[in-house]
């Protein structure tokens, strides 16, 4: 092609490029004059016009402007954009990002010129005004004068209404209603946009996501006022609805900056002719849902993928003006848009940065508390965030890395504040991670299904019909028999009448399992009359088969997966199914009449039906094999369908599992091979209003399935299936079957591809280099571990991203590393170190089952409660009718306390920790399989209520949550372990006074906060000696003496009231916080097993805007004061405490009572659960005998003390840890141990021997050298008592005063001239007893 030729191949080309140079530059100086406001604002400029003006303004300003184009339009035209810096074309470490974006709909031209005016005053200006600049020296701007541009073409000049045409693009799409939006729409209103009709939104949201802009400016016309997000809300109310983001604040003043400075605009009052209802905004601004809906917008997305601060600006109520109008609208608008472009310089600014080795930290999250919208580091570590001025604490969080918090920041008008932050790593450098900005695609591209004619074309299938088991089976037979090199053929059970579960392996090595080669499999058929996956699975058998050797593609998957391949699940059912049945159900299930698919073990339902032959075969054949990947071929709709397939309630409702997002990725990977599928809308004459987004749906969300094997799958292998529906119809006719091949054979390849994403690798013995078969790979903050097979190899499929990646297997040091995942697998190895090796030595840390670790079943009851239903599977199974419908005053508590006691004597013991002013007892009943006895093994919690009388939801939940243990104790499995394995002590009520006199219903009150002497209990836990003791209350001097300090807890809740979070010591303000990881995890564990508390907007009345991430906090953040039971069991009890406020009102009626339990009652059961993780073992010596009192370190920070039998239990927060034990008199040991976030703790041993050194020196030389330096002491003190008797007719009084006379002092000096080292004594004594003989003779010596 011509345009493919070098310039240099013909003179006559060069001199044609010349002069269109020549041409251009030409242009650009009409446009451009010497002064800055001298700009040409006479007409518009079209297409080529434009370009050719951008191409030379940046030939021109080669120092400061750079042009580039980040996609084209549909009809082809670049979507050009100017950047303009100091430094074109570089990130530059701490300067911001601006953008504008002009012509969104092209019919609303005027933004078009004035941003090419901008560029042009912006470029000449530098130099000459010092606005521009300081601006251009501050900032790197992006300004895209057209989103439009074939829009724009389109357009009429003079057209103020938009009735010619031009506001959509070339596909007839308005582009600002085609961005993915965060609220779904309305029913019937949903309008399906593709990506291939609008190539200028994704190129936008590409650039978005890309780059790190800070602010922008959407730049409209069609009234003259500035927009804020939100665009639109969750009711889509078409007007007059204030959507306000969390930065409402922020927008205001951003749209307020600009509207001020625009003489029309600032009025608040457009006066369009096209405005039928006079209508205006309050100094130029709105909310852009208030003034109408629009979904889909561009500023949301900015907001929401980007972090970028955007509003939309109308500039004109004319869209389209005469060109005369340009001059005045150039000058309406000039000092607005410099004015946004300066406020990307307010709020705070800074850097993150590691603090070993000084780098800048990327994707770290700046948290403003308080707002509930966090935006994340450049690749520098630098950050930009705005914020109105204010006092703000800011906390910053990256993986790897301590969070740091910086408080009381004052943000003043103007200049941004700067602020620099230095991250101290978790671990030590080697482990440390290194972190890389990665980013989720919201938009995936379809691949085309044109071939490449350059290549050798596949051998496609030819056996389209359909096949009955006869005829299956010797298709497979003939397949096998052909391919015997590639191929093994076998079956893994019978169905009900004795049909064949037919499998066909598919491998370069088939029939084996080879090192490190994934396993993929394909199942079909198990409806039976669901037959379009059996017909494509025996078409993909041929096409595999037939094209190994010759296809590239086809060759690297059959080398690189063994694939197994069942076409049918229920051979029965389909022998009795129909060709021709669209929906029926006849040959669904097997010859039982029994659903496959509802027969599997379920995590939150007992599957009552029978376990069929067909369902036991596959679940032996899945237990037997590795299988990393799977599909479920199914009929009826046309949607991949990802876990979980039910929940708890049985209703539909979106069901995560813990990889959601590598599910969704696995999904979309088959459903946008399938156009008709990734269109969304599957069958529109069956189901007219089901819709997908992408053909993919989450299996609860879409309808419950209980019983269904992609789920059992997930929870009980290691394989990650989803269920694919394959058409409308169920058992189409044989001449439709290669439209299905067609439509899917793309899909089922790149399936199969995706079994080589994420992480693989081998877990190995460090000595021998022998695999180590069932070892554990958990994923941080994934709470799905997978296991590696008999050779070791492990695959675990995850999205790209940074991770920190657990290796562990018992008897062997847990292994961490950090890992970057990008889009093919990343082999990651782990060599694990025996704990008994030499190289580790003798007493380095032994994980056994000693007499301290619980059974396994009770570790694996510990394991499945905690798994992400585990605790819903309880409670749903331990249903307990409790009438909460009544407040218990303290008689009325004491009766209730006192019956459960006499009602469960056997596992209940009621004791006083002392009393009240007004002389009432406070209560503790301990609930256990030994009340009463020590039991130092065991794990001992404490739950406490009432310390605030004014609050007594707590003391309801906690006498609801004792006697829903002790009702079950005995009847439930799961509740009567726990409760054998664990100490439970409830202390329902600390001020009984203080209950006494508050009223129900009173949410605000204060009356009973205090006891009866006025002091709030929770600031009266002051210090730890006889005299703090004497001034305490008496309700707390019982806690302390009675409670905190003698018992050796291991956990402690308090419930409170007053607001919906959990708080984690401390309450007092401290700089840094030991162990915050793991108490801030504590509180998490709580939080996000309550269904709100999680979401992190208590919305109560006196703070309805007050955001706590997460629904955790630290004390001293929320509500800090000093000397508070939390931070005095922290401190003094050496036990982790959290706060759990349980609602906004403090006594709320007892109606609500019911609904609060429900609210708690899983929240409180997981702190029963969670207390048995973490840490626990003895120290002992060498003859196995307990140390006591032994010091053991956490991280180098918190301190606790082995008992009397040498145990101890400490809570830990998932990951890795270094524990030191010391003792006085043996010597130190530091281990490393592995915390799981689903496992029992881990048990650990640790041998000390006796500390065999003195000063640094072997004890026997130590002891030697000072036997014979005392020795040599007692012979010379004899020496010295015989000389000093000899000489006893001196004075033995001691010592007098020095001489005063001169001629003592000349005797002095005298003495000295004859060489005696003997002077003056610095003290005005001296001892008098030696003569003038014994001075020299002392001084020979």
């Amino acid at each position: 092609m011509a345009s493919g030729r070098r310039w240099w191949w013909s003179e006559g080309a060069a001199w044609g490029q010349c002069l269109a140079c020549v041409g251009a530059l030409t242009l650009f100086s009409l446009a451009v004059r010497p002064s800055a406001g001298d700009i040409d604002t006479s007409r518009y400029y079209n297409y080529e016009e434009l370009s050719e003006l951008l191409r030379a303004a940046a030939a021109a300003h080669g120092s400061l402007a750079r042009l580039f184009s980040i996609g084209r339009s549909f009809q082809n035209r670049s979507l050009w954009v100017m950047e303009i810096s100091t430094a074109p074309g570089r990130d530059s470490p701490g300067k911001p990002k601006f953008k504008y974006v002009g012509n969104m709909h092209g019919d609303e031209t005027v933004s078009r010129q004035v941003l090419v005016y901008l560029i042009q005053y912006l470029l000449e200006g530098y130099g000459r005004d010092q606005r521009v600049e300081r601006l251009l020296n501050g900032t790197d701007i992006y300004i895209m004068p057209s989103m439009n541009p074939d829009g724009f073409e389109k357009s009429v000049e003079g057209d103020c209404s938009g009735e010619h045409g031009g506001r959509s693009n070339a596909r007839g799409k308005d582009l600002n209603r085609s961005f993915l939006d965060q609220f779904e729409p309305l029913p019937g209103e949903e309008e399906e946009v593709r990506e291939e009709d609008v190539p200028e939104v994704v190129a936008m949201e590409k650039w978005i996501k890309e780059n790190k802009f800070v602010a922008s400016g959407n730049l409209h016309g069609g009234s003259v006022v500035a927009s804020y997000p939100y665009d639109d809300s969750i009711n889509h109310n078409s007007v007059g609805y204030y959507s306000k983001s969390p930065d409402d604040e922020v927008f205001k003043y951003l749209a307020k900056s600009y509207a001020s400075k625009h003489p029309v605009m600032k009025i608040g009052e457009p006066n369009c002719s096209n405005d039928i209802s006079d209508e205006t905004f309050k100094d130029g601004i709105t909310n852009g849902a208030k003034w109408y809906d629009v979904s889909g917008g561009m500023q949301d997305y900015n907001y929401l993928q980007g972090d970028c601060f955007e509003i939309t600006l109308e500039l004109t109520c004319c869209k389209h003006p005469r060109s005369s109008a340009l001059s005045t609208e150039w000058e309406n608008n000039r000092d607005s848009l410099l004015n946004l472009m300066e406020q990307v310089h307010i709020g705070i600014a800074g850097f993150v940065t590691d603090a070993v080795f000084g780098w800048g930290i990327s994707n770290a999250t700046i948290v403003v508390v308080g707002i509930d919208h966090n935006i994340t580091t450049g690749n520098f570590g630098d950050f930009h965030r705005l914020l109105v001025p204010g006092t703000y604490n800011v906390t910053v969080v990256a993986q790897g890395y301590m969070p740091a918090t910086i408080f009381d920041i004052e943000v003043l008008e103007g200049p941004a504040t700067q602020l620099n932050f230095t991250l101290q790593p978790l671990a030590a450098a080697d482990n440390r991670t290194f972190e890389t900005t990665t980013s989720t695609d919201f938009r995936s591209h379809n691949v085309s299904e044109i071939e490449d004619d350059s290549q050798p074309r596949a051998i496609e299938p030819v056996n389209f019909r359909h096949h009955n088991y006869a005829d299956m089976e010797i298709l497979l037979r003939k397949y096998t028999t052909d391919y015997p090199a590639i191929t093994h053929l076998h079956t893994v059970g019978k169905s009900v009448q004795q049909r064949n579960l037919y499998v066909m392996e598919i491998s370069d090595n088939p029939g084996i399992h080879e090192m490190g080669e994934p396993e993929f499999k394909y199942i079909g058929n198990m409806h039976g009359n669901e037959v379009v996956g059996r017909e494509l699975l025996l078409n993909l058998i041929e096409y595999l088969c037939s094209n190994f050797g010759t296809d590239p593609e086809v060759t690297s998957l059959v080398n690189k997966t063994r694939i197994h391949i069942m076409p049918s699940m229920n051979p029965d059912g389909y022998e009795m199914a129909t060709e021709g049945d669209m929906s029926g159900v006849v040959g669904r299930n097997n010859s039982n009449n029994f659903d496959l698919n509802r027969n599997f073990p379920d995590q939150f339902f007992k599957i009552r039906d029978p376990r069929q032959p067909e369902t036991l075969a596959v679940m032996d054949w899945m237990q037997k094999i590795p299988f990393v990947l799977s599909a479920n071929l199914h009929g009826g709709s046309l949607v991949v369908n990802y876990p979980y397939d039910d929940d708890k309630e049985g209703i539909i409702l979106y069901s995560k599992s813990p990889d959601d997002a590598i599910f969704k990725q696995l999904a979309l990977s088959f459903a946008k091979e399938n156009s008709p599928m990734f269109e969304g809308h599957p069958c529109k004459d069956i189901y007219p209003e089901e819709y997908f987004p992408q053909g993919i749906t989450n299996g609860a969300h879409w309808y419950n399935v209980p019983g269904g094997m992609q789920d059992w799958n997930y929870l009980h292998t290691n394989c990650f299936e989803v269920t694919i529906e394959l058409g409308c119809v169920k058992f189409p006719f044989a001449k439709d079957l290669p439209k299905y091949w067609k439509q899917n054979k793309r899909s089922l390849l790149q399936f199969i591809r995706q079994v080589h994403k994420g992480v693989k690798g081998f877990i190995l013995d460090a000595t021998n280099r022998k695999a180590i078969y069932n070892a554990t790979i958990i994923v941080a903050e994934v709470n799905h571990p997978v296991r590696s097979a008999k050779d070791g190899d492990y695959w675990r499929l995850l999205v790209p991203g940074v991770y920190k990646i657990t290796a562990s297997a018992p008897g062997y040091i847990p292994m961490t590393r950090n890992v970057t995942v990008v889009e093919e697998a990343v082999e990651v190895n782990f060599t694990l170190s025996r704990v008994t090796d030499d190289n580790v030595g003798d007493n380095d840390q032994s994980m056994i089952n000693s007499s301290a670790e619980p059974g396994e079943e009770f570790q694996q009851l510990v394991r499945s409660l905690s798994l992400e239903e585990g605790l819903n599977h309880l409670i749903s199974s331990a249903w307990v009718d409790l009438s909460l419908d009544r407040y218990h005053d303290y008689k009325d508590l004491s009766e209730a306390l006192r019956g459960l006691h006499n009602n469960y004597p056997t596992i209940t013991n009621l004791s006083s920790l002392g009393r009240s002013v007004d002389v009432r007892e406070i209560w503790a009943l301990e609930i256990s399989n030994k009340p009463g006895a020590k039991e130092p093994k065991e794990p001992k919690i404490k739950f406490i209520a009432g310390i605030h009388g004014n609050a007594p939801v707590g003391t309801e939940l906690l006498l609801a949550f004792a006697e829903f243990l002790c009702i079950l104790y005995g009847k439930n499995p799961a509740i009567t372990k726990l409760i054998e394995e664990t100490k439970i002590v409830i202390v329902p009520s600390v001020n009984p006074d203080g209950r006494e006199i508050s009223q129900e219903g009173q949410c605000m009150s204060k009356v009973g906060l205090t006891n009866v002497n006025g002091k709030d209990l929770d600031a009266d836990f002051i210090g730890n000696s006889s005299e703090q003791f004497s001034e305490m209350q008496p309700e707390t001097r019982g806690i302390v003496k009675n409670l905190i300090l003698n018992q050796g807890f291991t956990l402690s809740v308090v419930l409170d009231g007053g607001s919906l979070l959990t708080t984690y010591p401390y309450d007092k303000p401290v700089q840094t916080v030991a162990n915050e990881e793991t108490l801030k995890y504590l509180a998490t564990v709580y939080s996000n097993n309550h269904p709100k508390m999680h979401l992190g907007h208590p919305g109560c009345p006196n703070n309805t805007d007050e955001s706590i991430p997460g629904g955790v906090v630290r004390g001293a953040q929320w509500h800090g004061h000093m000397h508070s039971m939390k931070d005095f069991s922290v401190t003094y009890g050496h036990c982790p405490e959290i706060t759990v406020y349980t609602g906004c009102c403090n006594f709320p009626r007892a109606k609500e009572l019911a609904t609060i339990w429900r609210d708690n009652k899983k929240s409180l059961l997981s702190m029963l659960v969670e207390v048995h993780k973490g840490l626990r073992g003895m120290v002992t010596d060498k003859a196995g005998n307990p140390i006591s009192k032994a010091d053991i370190i956490l991280n180098e920070g918190v301190k606790v003390l082995t008992s009397e039998a040498g145990y101890f239990h400490v809570l830990l927060s998932p990951g890795p840890h270094h524990i030191d034990a010391l003792a006085a008199g043996y010597q130190h040991q530091r281990k490393q141990v592995f915390v799981s976030s689903y496992e029992a703790a881990t048990s650990l041993v640790i041998v000390v021997e006796l500390d065999n050194k003195l000063l640094g020196l072997p004890r026997e030389l130590v002891v030697t050298a000072a036997g014979a330096t005392m020795s040599a002491i007692l012979v010379t003190a004899c020496i010295v008592w015989c000389v000093c008797s000899i000489k006893s007719n001196h004075q033995k009084d001691g010592f007098h005063r020095l001489r005063q006379h001169r001629d003592e002092y000349e005797d002095e000096i005298r003495m000295m001239s004859m060489g005696s080292k003997k002077s003056l004594l610095s003290s005005e004594f001296q001892d008098e007893t030696e003569s003038d003989e014994d001075t020299l003779y002392v001084n020979k010596h």
